[in-house]
């Protein structure tokens, strides 16, 4: 393989991406992007989008939607063959489903502390091992998982949260290490407060504005700006990228 020849316009052409969580949010500004970038789309989640259904298949991609309960390792196993067997192999895995739950740490339910992990660290590695299994027989492909600024610097009634999202940073580098050499790169993608819908209703406040002044840019990030970064990791001009956490957070956590 020639890893100077790729596509200096970052095209995903061809490629077949599942996502999970894609129905909403960054998830879903990362499915629409990798579908103009040619993509075809698989979304893994537990409800459908018609949105990007018909945004996808406007584009002439192929759109495949799987209803899966991430925690539900039970289910991956079988999820991810119907996927092959549909799809043919897997060039792309971007781990987005997730769940935001925050408390104090002396107030923290132990049902809280667990919904968030078997989301957010549990049913994400042992979906991304399902997968992973599948890239190493048939050459390789691109892991992307996003993680966040919380599983790097302490933020406020975010331990669980803060700790699942920690796992993931450490998960990809040990899976940048030990998949490496089956053509396999595994990136991590940890956002600051990211504008989707549910992003703006629970941060346009004065908490929102305090948070902000925190930030060397002075603001929030926008999906698509993750979705960029998403599709970046995803082409073939980032081969040498492997076992890392792009942070995209305005300078927040280098203070």
């Amino acid at each position: 393989m020639n890893h100077r020849d790729f596509s200096r316009d970052f095209s995903l052409e061809n490629k077949t991406a599942v996502i999970t969580g894609a129905s909403s949010g960054i998830g879903l500004s990362i499915a629409r992007m990798y579908a103009e970038k040619g993509a075809n789309i698989v979304v893994y989640d537990l409800n459908p989008s018609n949105e990007l259904e018909h945004f996808v298949t406007g584009l002439n991609r192929k759109y495949l939607f799987v209803k899966g309960d991430i925690s539900n390792v039970n289910e991956h196993a079988q999820s991810v063959e119907g996927i092959i067997n549909r799809t043919g192999k897997v060039d792309i895995l971007v781990n987005c489903a997730g769940v935001g739950l925050i408390d104090d740490a002396e107030n923290i339910s132990e049902e809280m502390w667990d919904k968030t992990m078997n989301v957010n660290i549990k049913g994400l590695f042992f979906f991304t091992q399902q997968v992973g299994r599948s890239m190493i027989k048939n050459g390789g492909g691109k892991i992307i998982s996003i993680a966040s600024q919380a599983g790097i610097v302490a933020l406020d009634q975010h331990i669980a949260y803060g700790v699942a999202k920690a796992g993931i940073i450490y998960m990809t580098k040990l899976l940048g290490y030990e998949w490496g050499e089956f053509n396999i790169q595994t990136n991590a993608v940890s956002p600051t407060i990211v504008l989707t819908p549910l992003g703006e209703r629970v941060w346009d406040n004065e908490k929102g504005d305090r948070f902000k002044k925190q930030i060397p840019t002075g603001r929030f990030a926008y999906p698509e700006e993750v979705a960029a970064c998403a599709v970046f990791l995803a082409s073939d001009g980032a081969a040498m990228i492997n076992g890392e956490n792009l942070v995209i957070d305005g300078g927040y956590t280098i203070q």
